[in-house]
C-alpha cells in the first residue's frame, strides 16, 4: 500500500508589521521664539527709577545743609560765615559741603534759587486748589489766597530763603542775580491778572503794575516785624490768616 502522500509544509509567514509612521520633524517655532526672547533686552520699568537709600539720604544732607546755611547767613552774614561754620552746624566734616556744592556762593544762590522755584510751584498749586473749590472764584478771593501763600513763603516754616534773598542779594554774581531774578518775575508775574481784574472792578488802590511793587515790598518786609503768636498767648501776635485780611483791607477797597 502506497505510502499516503504527505502534504509539504509551508511555513506560515510571519505577519508583517505595519510600517512605523513617519515622525514629525520637531517645529522650530517655538525654539527660535524663545531664542528671540533670550536676544531681545530687558525693557525699563516705565516712571522714574526709584531712588536708592544713599540718594536719599544724599538729598536729605543737601536739604539740610541748604536749611542750616540759610539760618547762619541770616543771623551772621554770608561773608561772615564760613564752610567750616556750616558744617559743624550740620554735624559734618569740614569739607563735607564741597561734596554737594562747589563754592560757598554755590551754595548761597542754590538757597535762593531753589527757595523761588518751589514758591513757584506752591503759589500754582495754591492757585489750582482755589480754581477746583471755587470755579468762579472773583480777583479778590484769589488776591486773598495770593497773599495769604506769600505769607507762608515769608513766615512759614521753610523761608529762610526769602531773608537771605533780600539781604544778601549783593552776594551774589552777576549771573546768578539774573538767574535768581527770571524765577523772581515769574512767580510775581502770577499776580497781574487778578490785580488788572481788580483795576477793571475799581477796586485797586493804584495802577497794577505800581500797586504789585507796593504790595510784595509791604508784605516782604512783615520779616522785619512779624512775630507768630505763641500757643499760650495768643493776644500776643497775629496768626497768618488774620494779617492776611489786613493785609488784603489795605490793599483794595471794599465792596
Amino acid at each position: 500500500m502506497p505510502a499516503p502522500l504527505r502534504r509539504p509544509r509551508v511555513s506560515a509567514s510571519p505577519v508583517a508589521a505595519p510600517p512605523a509612521r513617519p515622525r514629525k520633524a520637531s517645529s522650530p517655532e517655538p525654539l527660535a521664539a524663545e531664542a528671540q526672547q533670550q536676544q531681545q533686552p530687558l525693557r525699563r520699568p516705565r516712571g522714574r527709577p526709584r531712588k536708592t537709600a544713599e540718594e536719599l539720604d544724599d538729598g536729605n544732607r543737601r536739604r539740610k545743609l541748604m536749611d542750616t546755611a540759610a539760618k547762619l547767613f541770616l543771623t551772621q552774614g554770608f561773608a561772615a560765615t564760613s564752610t567750616r561754620d556750616i558744617a559743624a552746624a550740620v554735624g559734618m566734616h569740614s569739607g563735607s559741603p564741597f561734596y554737594h556744592f562747589e563754592s560757598k556762593s554755590a551754595l548761597l544762590f542754590a538757597v535762593m534759587n531753589e527757595g523761588m522755584a518751589t514758591a513757584v510751584q506752591s503759589q500754582q498749586a495754591a492757585l489750582d486748589a482755589l480754581a477746583q473749590r471755587q470755579p468762579r472764584a472773583s480777583a479778590r478771593e484769589r488776591l486773598r489766597v495770593l497773599i495769604r501763600h506769600h505769607f507762608e513763603v515769608l513766615l512759614g516754616p521753610h523761608s529762610g530763603f526769602i531773608p537771605v534773598m533780600l539781604y544778601e542779594w549783593r552776594s551774589l554774581t552777576p549771573a546768578q542775580r539774573k538767574s535768581i531774578a527770571r524765577v523772581k518775575d515769574a512767580y510775581e508775574a502770577v499776580w497781574m491778572p487778578t490785580l488788572e481784574a481788580l483795576a477793571r472792578q475799581k477796586a485797586l488802590q493804584a495802577e497794577p503794575a505800581v500797586a504789585r511793587l507796593f504790595i510784595f515790598g509791604a508784605l516782604n518786609w512783615a520779616v522785619q516785624w512779624f512775630a507768630a503768636p505763641k500757643k499760650q498767648d495768643k493776644k500776643a501776635g497775629k496768626s497768618l490768616d488774620e494779617l492776611t485780611d489786613e493785609a488784603l483791607a489795605l490793599f483794595i477797597r471794599e465792596d
